[in-house]
Parts: C-alpha cells; structure tokens; sequence
C-alpha cells in the first residue's frame, strides 16, 4: 500500500501522531511518505518539506490582504501534485490545511480526480468555517449555516489574520470550502477528529455526511513519563504547590489571563503559578506576578515541567484535544480543566470546573491541602 500524509508542520505533536505513523506503516512493509511546509525534520526521499520560508510568507501576506486561507500557494501544491502523481497514492491523509502552505480547491479537485481513498484528520474548527479556527470563545454559531450571512464575522483579526478581506471574503470562503470538502463521494473520505467534542461539531456541519472516527492523539510515552529534575530548584519554587500552564503560544483565549488573576489570589508563599510557552513581550508583562518562561521544543524540558509541577491548568474551552493533558498525565500529572473544552476526554482523573475564578481558587487550594499531588517528586 502507498500511503500519503500531508500536515502544516513537522514539529510539536506531528512527531508523536504523524512520523509516528509513518514509520509505523514502513515497519509494516508498506511505502509512506510524509510532506510537510514548516519546521524542521530529517528528510529523505520519503520525508519531504515541500515549501521554503519566502514561500510560506507570501501566502501569508496575501491571507492578510484578501482574507482568503488556503487558495494561495499554487506553485508549492504544483509540485507537491507532481510528487502524488508519481507516487500514486493508495491512501491520502491530510491533517492541517491551514497553514499558508497550500492551495485547497488545486488539492481536492486533484483528490476527486484520482482513484485514492481520502483521511482527514481534523485537529481544529477550519475546515467547516469560512474563516476561524474555533468559535467557542466568540460564541459564533454562523458556520452552522453560512458565515458573515446573518451577520459581521466577529474573528477576522484572529488566525489566519486579515486586515482588508471583507465579510465578503469571510461568506465566500465559507461557500468554496462546502463545495471543495464535499466534492469527494462519502465512501471516499473518512474523517477523523481527536475527540468526541469535535466530532459532535462535525456532525453539524456541511460535512455530517462523511463517517467520523474518535481517535484519540498519542504521547510518546518514552519521553513523557515520570522525569524528576532540578526543576524546582532552578526556578526558585521550593516546596510550594506548583500549578503549570503549558502552550505554544499564549492569547486570551488559552487563558494567561487566568494564570495571572490566579497568582494574585492564592498566597504566593505556598503557591508557584508557572507559564511556559510565553513571548519575549509577555514574559516583560507578567514578570514578577508569575514565574514565566519561553517556549521551548525540547520534549524532554516538557516532561520535567510536567513531572515537577502538582496540577496542570488548562484554562481554555475551545481545546479540541487538549495534548498538555495528556502529555502530564503521562508524567504522573493531573489537571484542572474547564467544562466545554474536549479536554475531560483525555485525562480519566481530571478535575472538570466551571470557567469561574472563585471556583478555580477553591479547587487549586483544596489540592494543596492534601500535598503535593505528583508522587515523583523528590
């Protein structure tokens, strides 16, 4: 069998959910290729990065101007056409199409022409919207039934950014996207999404006539388990009960804030509040109130956060998975998480609360009062 994966990136969970099923399928004698636009990784006839930097920019640049995601990139889904022509694919798994890397109505119309069978993996809210990534936060409900129709897209500054593509562009999005997702007959594309949360959300969208499968992502349990260090020591937190918050890249919708308004309520000689993934300009602005660091790539850097902390916070409700979870949990960490967010799903002994700060205070408190909740500490 010949075997495709297309993905945004090759960095973060690709390793653990992509590369991990690549190298699984060649174990198996199959031939698999893997494509990617941005990050690095070791390539090699089968491991290939198929868009350069300049390239990747300028379909940024265009998506700001016209506001329209995934219908730029012509020359780099040119030549990743001519590799799927070469290769002749059996099975083409997409995952991330967002990502100024690739031209959607050029990849569908080449998928309906061809005889492969279609996997998706959906790991957010994009594919069924005519321009957002999530809408929980906005509290938007217009991709039921057609975005910016009833009413102004409240997201268009949001990723993937647009500061002069209108509404219009927001509705015609929306429009090309339900005629090129839904080109391929059902018993040719099956979907997958990492939770049943996104699922259920599918099931409402333009897409419901496809077949969805609840897979859940995989941590590399080689790396994220039980990792004591001087974590604790290098940091300054001693003893005190320590709550983590741990994302690529911070907003309001992941919750710094919630970190933040933590950290003045609870008694900062009993308790640690530590950020990793924060930018140069954020770690300036919460200095002091909470102990914060940048984001790092290193897996194993990850696994000794995750090891030294008592409970992992997750503020967010629009997470569609929740890998942070799943990631402590493996280290021998639970976590705090908010009702609505697919994020119950991952880890069985995850405190589920309502978004409210008394609530979160309380909760985090009533941990502290039973000890440090991770075994593995020193």
């Amino acid at each position: 069998m010949r075997y495709v994966q297309i993905n945004a990136y090759a960095n973060g969970w690709a390793d653990s959910v992509i590369f991990s099923k690549h190298r699984e399928l060649q174990a198996q004698g199959h031939e698999s290729w893997v494509f990617w636009a941005r990050g690095e990784h070791e390539q090699d006839e089968h491991m290939q990065k198929i868009a350069s930097h300049p390239e990747v920019c300028l379909d940024a640049l265009l998506t700001r101007i016209d506001g329209r995601a995934g219908f730029h990139s012509k020359g780099v889904t040119r030549r990743l056409l001519r590799k799927l022509d070469e290769i002749d694919p059996d099975v083409v798994h997409l995952h991330l199409l967002l990502g100024y890397y690739i031209n959607v109505k050029m990849l569908f119309e080449w998928l309906a022409a061809h005889r492969c069978q279609v996997i998706w993996t959906l790991h957010d809210c994009w594919a069924f919207t005519g321009h957002c990534i999530h809408f929980t936060y906005a509290q938007c409900d217009q991709w039921k039934n057609g975005c910016a129709s009833s009413s102004p897209c409240p997201q268009k500054r949001t990723y993937p950014e647009t500061y002069f593509g209108g509404n219009q562009s927001v509705s015609w999005s929306f429009g090309e996207k339900k005629k090129l997702f839904t080109m391929l007959p059902a018993e040719r594309m099956r979907l997958i999404t990492p939770s049943r949360w996104l699922a259920n959300l599918v099931k409402q969208s333009f897409l419901s006539e496809y077949e969805v499968q609840v897979i859940h992502n995989t941590v590399d349990t080689s790396v994220f388990k039980p990792t004591p260090s001087d974590f604790r020591e290098r940091y300054g937190i001693g003893d005190r009960f320590m709550v983590l918050g741990v994302a690529s890249k911070w907003d309001e919708r992941k919750g710094l804030d919630v970190f933040a308004g933590l950290a003045k309520d609870l008694d900062s000689r009993r308790f640690a509040i530590v950020v990793v993934g924060l930018s140069k300009e954020q770690i300036k602005q919460v200095q002091g109130v909470l102990v914060a660091l940048p984001h790092t790539d290193s897996q194993l850097e990850l696994a000794e956060a995750y090891t030294a902390a008592d409970v992992l916070l997750n503020p967010s409700a629009e997470e569609t998975f929740g890998m942070n979870v799943a990631e402590a949990a493996a280290c021998g960490t639970r976590s705090i998480v908010m009702e609505g967010s697919a994020c119950a799903e991952v880890a069985k002994d995850a405190i589920v609360i309502s978004a409210d700060m008394s609530i979160l205070v309380e909760a985090v408190a009533s941990l502290e009062q039973f000890g440090h909740a991770n075994v593995t500490h020193p």
